[in-house]
């Protein structure tokens, strides 16, 4: 028996539990693209004149958000659309993801730049691993190693910013997914940290921080990858091989244990977030921003993250 969309007679491809909907292609796309829009809006709202960076890691998120960016501002004259793309030095992944976000641009027509590890550091994550045994710090105990995911996504950001700043971008978006969203919000809650929950949550531009942007933060992973492969995005599917063992992994597994047996779950969780962090925020003194000792880079600290991570891994 063939299961018609809510909205028409066409039939559909998609049932979302958390709303109670089946939707056609059509309506499954307005649907999407309509939470992102709304995101933007309420969020982060596009000015005149803006500069947008999309961070383009060449997976299905970091694409459909470039896609996005680009079918809703790509034809606006004052609107400038760059993607940045991130090579950490991970034989056997990387340069696939990075032709495929090479292909992505080509066929947009966005233009695209591409750093490195190597260029920016010195040294590639492959070679920061092999290096030192990293162990995972899933609570901040000093007397343990970051795991390779700790490195690897703060060294990112550094550069993410770096260039997106270099280049005027007014606006950094980056794929987060609601998936994404509800795991950061519960590892936050383990970690204790309340001014790092604060800070996850700002959509305001901090001194030398390029406002990051998160178009796909209320749409569910499952969906963003229909999307893509509906749209026939190029798009690299293989898992970084570094990534085994880290803390997100359970948490995404006990989340999407909750979501199957209470639909709207992640939606909740974020959303009970979002009302949290201005009580929060309120009554919280946040470290003020200075100019890492090293390389000069914001922080809020006298040494920037990325600097700390660097000297243990020599």
């Amino acid at each position: 028996m063939t299961i018609k969309c809510k909205k028409c007679s066409t039939p559909s491809i998609i049932y979302q539990p958390y709303s109670g909907l089946h939707l056609c292609e059509k309506h499954f796309y307005e649907d999407l693209e309509r939470k992102a829009k709304l995101t933007l809006r309420q969020r982060y709202p596009i000015k005149k004149n803006d500069v947008i960076a999309v961070a383009l890691s060449g997976g299905k998120d970091s694409s459909v958000a470039l896609l996005l960016m680009h079918k809703i501002f790509g034809n606006r004259p004052d609107i400038r659309i760059v993607a940045i793309t991130i090579d950490e030095g991970i034989a056997g992944y990387r340069d696939e993801s990075i032709a495929r976000a090479k292909e992505l641009t080509e066929r947009l027509g966005v233009e695209h730049i591409v750093k490195s590890f190597r260029d920016e550091y010195g040294k590639t994550m492959d070679d920061i691993t092999s290096e030192k045994k990293l162990l995972e710090n899933h609570f901040g105990d000093d007397k343990k190693e970051l795991g390779a995911c700790s490195y690897c996504g703060v060294l990112r950001k550094k550069i993410l910013n770096v260039v997106a700043r270099d280049i005027g971008a007014t606006k950094l978006v980056i794929g987060h997914n609601l998936d994404d969203e509800a795991q950061t919000v519960m590892l936050n809650h383990f970690r204790g940290d309340v001014e790092r929950m604060v800070r996850f949550s700002a959509a305001s531009e901090l001194d030398g921080f390029i406002v990051r942007v998160k178009p796909l933060r209320k749409v569910p992973e499952k969906e963003i990858a229909l999307y893509a492969y509906l749209h026939d995005l190029p798009m690299e599917l293989t898992s970084c091989p570094h990534s085994f063992g880290a803390l997100r992994k359970e948490v995404r597994r006990m989340l999407n244990g909750f979501e199957v047996n209470h639909p709207g779950t992640k939606y909740s969780l974020v959303r009970g977030f979002d009302n949290m962090v201005p009580l929060l925020a309120a009554g919280l003194e946040v470290s003020d921003i200075r100019n890492c000792e090293i390389c000069g880079e914001p922080c809020n600290d006298s040494i920037c993250q990325a600097c700390k991570m660097l000297e243990k891994s020599i």
